[in-house]
C-alpha cells in the first residue's frame, strides 16, 4: 500500500513518515453498503475506520426505536474516539448513510501510536474537539433551527465530507437523520425547489447551487466549518479564511412553532455558478 491510497482520508494522508512505517501494514480497505452498522450501541470497539468515500451517520437510538443524528463522519475523520479518550465502548451506533470505502484498523494499534505520543496524538486530540463541536452545534440546530434550515446544513456537510456528488438515502433515513418526520422531508424539499437551489424529480434531489443553500442555511453549519478547518490545519497549511456571514434578524432566528421557522422576506439567491458543487440526493421509491 503506498502513500497515495491513503490521502482520500484526510488524517491518514497527514501522516508522518514514520507513522506511516508503523501503520501501513495493518490498515485493511473495507467496503461499506448502505445501512451497515459500523459499531452498536454499547459495543466492544475493535475497530476504527477512517471513511474515504463512505459517510457515516453516527445516531443515538432511543428505547422506542427511534434515532437520531448527533454527528457525520466523512473523509475528515475517523470513528471511534472513546477508544483513546478512554472507553472501549461506545454510547450510540455508527450507520454508513452514503455507501462507499474506508480503511480499518485494529483497535490496540491505533492506541499504540496514540501512546507514542507523536504527530498523530495532537491530530486525533484535535479531531475530537471538531467532532465535540459538531456533535454540539447539532443539537443546537436541532432546538432551534427549522427543518428547512436542518436540511441544507445536512446537504452542505455532506458536500464537504464526501467526494462524491452523488447519494442515495430513502426519505425515512433522512429524517432519522434529522430527527423529522418523512413529510417534514418532503416539505422541506419542496421549498428550496420553490427558491430554485434544488431541483426534484422522479424521486432525485440535485443541488443547482452550494451558495443559495449557504443564503438558507442556519450559522450552526459555518461555526462547524470554521472550527473543523481552524482545529485540522497542518502546521504548513493555512486556515481557511472566515466567510462574510451574513446577520439574520431575531424574528428570522425565532422559533415560530412546532413544524417550520419561516423567513418568508430572504431574497432570492444566485443560481447555478461556475464551479459550484453539486450532489444528488435518490430516494429510491
Amino acid at each position: 500500500m503506498n502513500s497515495a491510497a491513503f490521502s482520500q482520508n484526510r488524517l491518514l494522508a497527514m501522516l508522518s513518515e514514520a507513522e506511516f512505517a508503523r501503520l501501513s501494514p495493518h490498515l485493511e480497505l473495507a467496503c461499506h453498503a448502505q445501512g451497515d452498522v459500523l459499531y452498536q450501541c454499547g459495543g466492544q470497539l475493535t475497530h476504527i475506520y477512517f471513511p474515504t468515500t463512505s459517510i457515516v451517520s453516527i445516531q443515538y437510538e432511543l428505547e422506542d426505536g427511534g434515532a437520531s443524528e448527533i454527528a457525520s463522519v466523512g473523509n475528515e475523520g475517523l470513528l471511534g474516539v472513546s477508544l483513546f479518550m478512554g472507553g472501549a465502548t461506545m454510547p450510540n451506533r455508527a450507520v454508513v448513510h452514503s455507501a462507499g470505502h474506508g480503511y480499518r484498523l485494529r483497535a490496540d494499534r491505533l492506541l499504540d501510536e496514540f501512546h507514542h505520543k507523536g504527530p498523530l496524538f495532537d491530530r486525533l486530540l484535535r479531531y475530537t474537539q471538531a467532532l465535540m463541536t459538531q456533535m454540539s452545534q447539532t443539537a443546537v440546530c436541532n432546538s432551534h433551527h427549522s427543518t428547512t434550515q436542518r436540511l441544507c446544513r445536512w446537504l452542505l456537510q455532506t458536500l464537504d465530507h464526501s467526494n462524491t456528488s452523488e447519494l442515495v438515502v430513502t426519505q425515512e433515513a433522512l429524517g432519522a437523520i434529522l430527527g423529522v418526520r418523512r413529510e417534514g422531508i418532503t416539505e422541506a424539499a419542496r421549498r428550496l425547489q420553490e427558491q430554485g437551489l434544488i431541483s426534484c424529480r422522479r424521486g432525485r434531489i440535485r443541488v443547482l447551487t452550494r451558495t443559495g443553500l449557504e443564503g438558507q442555511v442556519c450559522e450552526c453549519y459555518e461555526v462547524i466549518r470554521k472550527e473543523t478547518a481552524r482545529l485540522m490545519a497542518s502546521p504548513s497549511q493555512q486556515v481557511l479564511p472566515p466567510r462574510e456571514w451574513r446577520q439574520r434578524t431575531d424574528a428570522a432566528n425565532r422559533r415560530t412553532g412546532p413544524g417550520e421557522r419561516r423567513n418568508r422576506t430572504a431574497p432570492d439567491q444566485d443560481g447555478t455558478t461556475m464551479g459550484d458543487a453539486q450532489a444528488i440526493l435518490v430516494f429510491p421509491t
